[in-house]
């Protein structure tokens, strides 16, 4: 994603020994070198968030001489990262000790076997967010630790709304009134998402769902309940606005970053994107800077829920040294390090106490709103089949939207296919 490619060029250079990092506490048996459980490690991650984790792990080798930590790049691409993370673990190979994984493959590398649960006690869980833990549990057991967190924002053209004496829309029907006539008296599209047919859409869909009060599955993927009043409802409002127009065609063909454009050029009234457009939108030479706010997304009657996105770090089940990497990931959601992650890359971190520091809070006024977002967020449909629970919401989801297929059509027809994934 766009925003991992900027934490690379802001972190700053310079070494922090472990020491100074309070509220880590690595196990007992913290010695290098005691025993096969401890000693050199691998962490693989997706190439965009290298350069940022690099100096992070340099910190952690000057501190550690006999458990250094080796970064393995794989493609950008998630679905391309996630491949070859999967081929490894299959074969049963120990080459990765740590993972960097987005938070929706938490519950099928734990269902597959390839992650190894972790003792809740040895990390700092209760000062995370809750909604973030959640996404690293699955079967009732941790299986990871929330590295970084994301959830969706509507931004709105604070310019526009304040010549109407306005407020930015907190329910569906003030949102669709401010798109549909407001919008177009000022030269503007309505509204935009990311509706292209990939991850981002399923996104966006269960975003409507889960705002309407459904949802796609239950039981960690065992049960199907898709079929149901509100999840139509959720389709019919994004539909509907593809129809009517305050959803511009165009959209059907965005990801995070035609759309992030589309608003940061001065076309959108309002735009759902995550975090990372607040600090491009406010740059030198953006049509809007200056000129726009962020709301938590909106919902039938009042605020909607986001999807949580972010990665998780888990320890591979092949791990030559297991007590080492729970070490890392300790280190790596220690409240300084969790600090780095906004102030040096403006990623946002898991610990809560962060969201109310009032230097952070200048710095990064969107905080509060992010806050009141994640905390009312739910992670995506937990299925130990969940890249092809995404492709088939992606797939019946986009016909809708593109008015080939009725909300009440779609909604069956994703149930019987998420029943046969089931099976």
């Amino acid at each position: 994603m766009r925003w991992t490619r900027a934490v690379g060029r802001a972190l700053l250079a310079g070494a922090v020994l472990l020491g100074a990092y309070a509220g880590f506490s690595p196990s007992a048996s913290s010695v290098p070198g005691e025993g096969e459980r401890r000693g050199p490690m691998t962490l693989v991650t997706a190439g965009d968030l290298t350069s940022y984790l690099t100096p992070l792990l340099d910190d952690w080798n000057q501190a550690h001489p006999g458990e250094e930590v080796t970064v393995v790049e794989l493609p950008d691409a998630a679905d391309e990262t996630r491949a070859q993370m999967i081929t490894e673990l299959r074969s049963g190979s120990d080459r990765f000790d740590v993972l960097n994984i987005d938070v929706s493959w938490t519950s099928e590398f734990a269902a597959a076997g390839w992650i190894t649960p972790l003792h809740r006690d040895r990390f700092a869980l209760t000062e995370m967010l809750p909604p973030v833990v959640d996404t690293a549990t699955f079967g009732g057991e941790l299986y990871a630790v929330p590295y970084v967190t994301n959830a969706a924002l509507l931004y709105y053209r604070a310019d526009v709304l304040a010549a109407e004496g306005v407020q930015p829309p907190r329910t569906w029907a003030e949102l669709e009134r401010q798109a549909r006539t407001i919008a177009p008296a000022h030269g503007l599209e309505g509204y935009a998402g990311q509706f292209l047919p990939y991850e981002g859409l399923t996104v966006n869909a269960a975003e409507v769902v889960r705002s309407a009060g459904g949802s796609f599955l239950g039981d960690e993927g065992a049960r199907v309940t898709v079929d149901s009043e509100a999840a139509q409802r959720g389709l019919a409002f994004l539909a509907g606005g593809v129809r009517d127009g305050w959803i511009p065609r165009a959209a059907l063909r965005y990801k995070e970053e035609e759309s992030r454009l589309a608003f940061q050029r001065g076309e959108l009234l309002f735009l759902r994107n995550w975090p990372y457009v607040y600090g491009l939108a406010s740059a030198p030479g953006s049509a809007v800077a200056g000129k726009f706010g962020a709301v938590p997304l909106p919902g039938p009657s009042g605020p909607g829920t986001s999807v949580l996105g972010g990665s998780n770090l888990a320890v591979s089940a092949h791990s030559r040294h297991p007590d080492s990497a729970a070490d890392l990931l300790a280190y790596l959601t220690s409240e300084p390090v969790q600090r780095r992650v906004l102030t040096e890359g403006s990623l946002p971190p898991v610990r809560a106490s962060l969201y109310a520091d009032p230097e952070l809070v200048r710095a990064h006024p969107y905080l509060p709103t992010l806050r009141e977002s994640v905390l009312a967020a739910e992670p995506r449909p937990k299925s130990p089949r969940y890249d092809q629970v995404s492709l088939a919401v992606q797939a019946v989801v986009h016909d809708a939207l593109s008015l080939r297929v009725s909300p009440g059509a779609a909604v069956a027809r994703l149930a019987r296919e998420l029943e046969a994934l089931a099976r």
